[in-house]
């Protein structure tokens, strides 16, 4: 265990932030008692508590942060959809039940319950300490306290708690999931003939009156959305690291004061020979350890070459005694700290005085040391310029805070004020009041659209406030020219309703065909004409629509042969005839691994109804348009 724990420190920190920090993306270290705090704009209601926009906003970015961490090469704009941003609204306002429903049923774990949780978990090896405690060094570099890991963890065992009520005791009986999967394997024998609108395109010529009817039945189609054409400028730490410079001396300050930072870590390399001796041993086992350590470091001093031979019979760590007790190299923090303290305080080749620790009695043989040498200036210059001029950076960007955020209020008729002032760039758009797909930076703000769209903006034409959007950046924005939504004449989108128009005419003319082709065959009962026949079930399409297929697998096996209708809508008409179905092979293989997927299926289906009535429970509401398709309000 000694061992594993030295050659394993990473990657169990590693495990750590990848399986366990994910669970907590969109509450990030705040407690259920402080989700209230956040910007003033409410975007959804979970048990009479708000989500605010600010909140939004944080689990968005922290969400976009994983997954770029999961996956670097992943297209940023992906990142920032309404669709990706309406999921983690979906998934907060989820969070949110499951904390009222663990708070509700008392499910939040005692302190002894977490912490148990914490020593016995394997998921949390990278963040123990060898004796239990938390390694405050790791959750410090995911910017976390003790405290917050704790809250955090107790939330997460609680909605855990909530969800294994229902989904952990999810078992079908047998019947339903031979049924389940019988239905899913089922294949039938089908002949499709498609009426498709594109083989009807050139058939149809729409005249004028056909462009105004439909032009006038479907007005809500062709009306245009208000618009505003907008000014904005963004302070942020990246147009102001564009105009500083850093003196040679500047640099050579930094690289002075901060040595440690480009100085190599020392490690050392040791062996070891481990006699256990643990403290739930009696006293009496203890001293018998201790003397089998003070006979075994008698021999090692007589003779220092034997130490390997001696580790290889003798050591109770089975990952080292196989080599001698070799240890390879290690920096400091990798080992427990006596016996850390012991290595990183003798010379080369030193054999110490028994060390002991919470694994028993250790005799160590320092064998070599590396690291610790301070890199020179020449080679991490660039590294330091570009820390400098951040620093610098944040600096000009705390002070410069203030002046955009008066400014920007002070001189509200126009935004060349703040301009001048602090040499920033003016940039111009056209918004809508919601995002457009694929918008970043400051015209993804729901903040920033709401604040254009208000009176204050939108009719005095005045500045906005200066709006945090997070990460150093802060925007302002003025309205050009507003355009209300309007219904356009016929003349500016004759083409689109004509495109529409011939698509309806073509859709129609199908359906017509189709439908004439269907009663033919079903008067005739025969199969003249007909495509061949192709055998299909869920699993092998053969290319077929999924109406279509539908259609085919849904007819009642007791009125095979059978022929049938299936409108396709824009895409046209299919006559679908099914013959028989086909019995499924003995020995499917498929049906070996469908068991499992029927049970995980039937979990999440009873998982999923729970959470609908728990949200109906809580009353949980989404307040904003953009997130209408995450979830209905109320609920």
């Amino acid at each position: 265990m000694f061992d594993f724990v030295r050659s394993h420190t990473r990657l169990l920190q590693f495990i750590l932030v990848i399986l366990i920090f994910p669970s907590f993306v969109f509450f990030g270290v705040q407690g259920y008692t402080s989700m209230q705090e956040g910007g003033n704009l409410k975007v959804a209601k979970v048990d009479g508590r708000p989500i605010t926009q600010a909140e939004w906003d944080r689990a968005h970015q922290r969400e976009s942060e994983r997954m770029r961490r999961q996956m670097p090469g992943i297209d940023a704009k992906l990142l920032d959809t309404p669709e990706m941003k309406r999921q983690v609204l979906d998934g907060l306002v989820r969070e949110r039940v499951l904390l009222a429903a663990a708070e509700k049923q008392n499910l939040f774990p005692a302190d002894e319950r977490l912490l148990q949780k914490f020593r016995a978990d394997p998921q949390m090896a990278g963040i123990r300490n060898p004796d239990g405690s938390v390694n405050r060094d790791v959750l410090a570099a995911q910017g976390m306290t003790s405290e917050m890991f704790a809250q955090q963890l107790r939330q997460d065992m609680g909605m855990r708690q909530v969800l294994l009520s229902v989904g952990g005791t999810a078992v079908p009986v047998k019947a339903s999931s031979q049924a389940a999967v019988g239905a899913w394997l089922e294949r039938r024998e089908v002949q499709v003939q498609r009426f498709d609108v594109k083989d009807y395109l050139a058939k149809v010529s729409p005249t004028d009156a056909d462009l105004e009817t439909h032009f006038k039945a479907r007005e809500a189609t062709f009306k245009l959305p208000e618009e505003a054409r907008i000014e904005y400028v963004v302070l942020d730490i990246e147009t102001l690291r564009k105009g500083l410079s850093v003196t040679e001396e500047d640099l050579r300050r930094y690289y002075t004061e901060n040595e440690s930072r480009y100085t190599q870590a020392e490690e050392r390399r040791a062996s070891h020979i481990l006699i256990k001796a643990e403290k739930s041993l009696s006293a009496e086992e203890r001293k018998k350890a201790r003397e089998k350590a003070e006979s075994l470091l008698s021999q090692v001093r007589k003779t220092p070459g034997s130490f390997g031979e001696l580790a290889r019979k003798n050591s109770d760590d089975p990952g080292s005694a196989a080599r001698g007790g070799d240890l390879d190299f290690f920096g400091r923090g990798a080992m427990v700290k006596g016996f850390e303290d012991a290595v990183f305080s003798m010379k080369a080749g030193e054999i110490s005085n028994l060390i002991e620790t919470e694994f028993g009695y250790h005799i160590i043989q320092m064998t070599g040391s590396r690291g610790g040498e301070k890199k020179p200036f020449e080679a991490v210059r660039a590294e330091i310029a570009v820390e400098v001029t951040r620093q610098l950076a944040q600096r000009k960007f705390a002070e410069s805070a203030e002046s955009f955020t008066n400014t920007v209020y002070e001189q509200s008729d126009s935004l060349q004020p703040v301009i001048d002032k602090l040499k920033l760039e003016k940039k111009s758009a056209t918004v809508r009041r919601t995002a457009a797909p694929g918008a970043t930076g400051p015209l993804a703000s729901a903040k920033l659209l709401e604040a254009v769209f208000g009176n204050d903006a939108l009719r005095n034409k005045r500045n906005t406030e200066a709006i945090d959007l997070g990460n150093s950046q802060l925007v302002s924005a003025r309205v050009v020219e507003h355009t209300p939504e309007r219904m356009p004449p016929l003349a500016d989108v004759r083409d689109r309703v004509r495109a529409s128009v011939v698509q309806e005419q073509a859709a129609a003319l199908a359906r017509k065909d189709g439908q004439a082709r269907l009663e033919q065959l079903k008067k005739d009962a025969g199969t003249a004409g007909l495509p061949p026949v192709v055998t299909v079930s869920r699993d092998q399409t053969q290319g077929l629509p999924r109406p279509v297929l539908e259609a085919a697998l849904q007819a009642a096996p007791s009125g095979l042969p059978a022929t049938l209708g299936v409108d396709l809508g824009p895409q046209g008409f299919a006559v679908v005839r099914v013959s028989k179905v086909v019995p499924r092979e003995a020995a499917d293989p498929a049906a070996a691994t469908l068991g499992p997927q029927v049970v995980q299926a039937w979990a999440a289906a009873e998982t999923e109804t729970y959470l609908e009535a728990l949200k109906k429970r809580f009353k949980a509401e989404v307040k904003v348009a953009e997130a209408a398709g995450a979830a209905s309000a109320p609920r």
